[in-house]
């Protein structure tokens, strides 16, 4: 019992700040629903989409097509076709015609009919596919529109529609995941050997801390 009462200090001594760390990251992520974290709080509800869609998709393309979904878009019938190289194209399902990417104009236009203060914009900045903002983490080209009160909202130029809403509640939460998985470069993987062994090791500090606990009951026993 003495051997694991000094294995249990040092494990302390090693792994309480990574517990604490672990505590702390997680009290702040669990203090907000998902929900609003995300960002859909700000989210104006749709009006009414009348326009009904038709029972099959005729495309005209010369690429392979990875997936196709349809749906209603500004009262017209839309699809977007996800080529084999991620890449997005948007057709009009009446004409068949291609629609063309969005412009700054457009890309405003979205923001302020279907954000929460979408019309009081600070800057617009446009990105392609290969150097999207790392809170954004997506290889598609997007418009990012930074918002009054720090809210960034991302069109995809190709789908025209909203792809991410980051608010400044979302990067703190962000960060703050990074070093719940110790992995701030990414902030994506949860598997990796530093934090397995630090994991583990709580594992151990923990079950000596629960078998000292009987070591104390016995001792209070005897007296």
């Amino acid at each position: 019992m003495l051997r694991f009462a000094k294995w249990h200090i040092w494990l302390g001594w090693l792994i309480g700040i990574p517990i604490l760390m672990w505590m702390v990251t997680g009290l702040f992520m669990s203090a907000r629903p998902i929900d609003e974290v995300r960002g859909n709080h700000l989210r104006l509800p749709a009006g009414e989409q009348s326009h009904s869609l038709p029972r099959q998709i005729s495309t005209d393309v010369d690429y392979p097509v990875k997936e196709i979904q349809a749906f209603v878009q500004d009262g017209r019938p839309v699809a977007t076709l996800t080529a084999m190289d991620g890449s997005v194209r948007r057709i009009d399902l009446e004409s068949g015609n291609p629609i063309a990417p969005l412009d700054e104009a457009a890309a405003r236009s979205i923001v302020a009919k279907q954000i929460l203060g979408g019309n009081e914009i600070t800057s617009v900045r446009l990105f392609e596919a290969d150097s999207v903002p790392f809170d954004f983490r997506r290889p598609i080209p997007v418009w990012q529109i930074i918002l009054d009160e720090g809210t960034y909202v991302y069109v995809g130029r190709e789908t025209g529609q909203i792809e991410a809403i980051r608010t400044q509640w979302w990067r703190t939460f962000d960060f703050m995941w990074g070093l719940h998985i110790m992995d701030l470069q990414t902030r994506e993987k949860t598997s990796h050997p530093i934090l397995i062994a630090f994991a583990a090791l709580g594992v151990v500090g923990s079950i000596l801390g629960c078998i000292l606990m009987f070591r104390r009951r016995k001792a209070r026993a005897k007296v």
